[in-house]
């Protein structure tokens, strides 16, 4: 079973559970949107992304995010997933994320599209 995420009760009352695949796109979520510190025992899990909203908007710190989240996918989930690619877009106060990648398991192509209000 694999417990949904933000953790919420279903219509049972019981604790809400989710397929594979959902559950690795809740993992990426959570990777992308956690600051690094944020985590008890371990406190070097998350991205910092959200640290990156308020620099000075140009190309080398777009680059250089696209570089940060790739490597902290990579780092927290590479026995899941292969990344292929990742956008991100800030538009006003929205902050979204385009993360393709491969789910090792099945070898299946997936996009995943994530966003935060800032």
């Amino acid at each position: 079973m694999q417990v949904d995420y933000p953790f919420h009760f279903d219509s049972r009352g019981r604790t809400a559970s989710t397929t594979q695949d959902e559950h690795i796109r809740d993992l990426i979520e959570q990777v992308l949107f956690t600051s690094p510190g944020e985590r008890l025992n371990r406190p070097t899990f998350g991205s910092g992304i959200l640290q990156l909203l308020f620099a000075p908007n140009s190309d080398a710190l777009a680059a250089a995010t696209q570089a940060t989240l790739q490597g902290a996918l990579q780092q927290w989930l590479g026995d899941l997933i292969l990344v292929e690619a990742v956008q991100v877009q800030s538009e006003d106060s929205t902050l979204r994320v385009l993360v393709h990648y491969i789910v090792r398991r099945t070898q299946q192509r997936q996009v995943g599209e994530f966003a935060r209000q800032v």
